[in-house]
C-alpha cells in the first residue's frame, strides 16, 4: 500500500512541477500581451487626438468657406 502511495505521490508532484511551468509561460505571455495591449490603447489615444484636430481644422475651413460665399451672395446683391 505504501508503494501505491509513493507512486501517487510522485505522479502528483511531477504534475504540480508541470503546472508551475505552465503557470510561469502563461504569466509571461500574459505579461507580452497586455503590453501590447497598453501600446495600442496608446495608439488610439493619438489616433483619436489626431482626429479630432483633423476634424476641427475641416470644420473651420467649412465654416469659413460658407462664411466667404455669404459674403459674396452679399456682394453681388449690393451691386445689382
Amino acid at each position: 500500500m505504501s508503494n501505491e502511495f509513493d507512486k501517487q505521490m510522485k505522479k502528483f508532484k511531477n504534475q504540480i512541477e508541470k503546472t508551475k511551468i505552465e503557470n510561469k509561460k502563461l504569466n509571461e505571455s500574459n505579461a507580452k500581451l497586455q503590453d501590447e495591449v497598453d501600446s495600442l490603447w496608446a495608439m488610439m489615444d493619438e489616433m483619436t487626438k489626431s482626429d479630432i484636430k483633423n476634424w476641427t481644422y475641416l470644420l473651420d475651413q467649412l465654416e469659413a468657406d460658407t462664411a466667404e460665399r455669404v459674403l459674396m451672395v452679399t456682394k453681388k446683391k449690393a451691386d445689382a
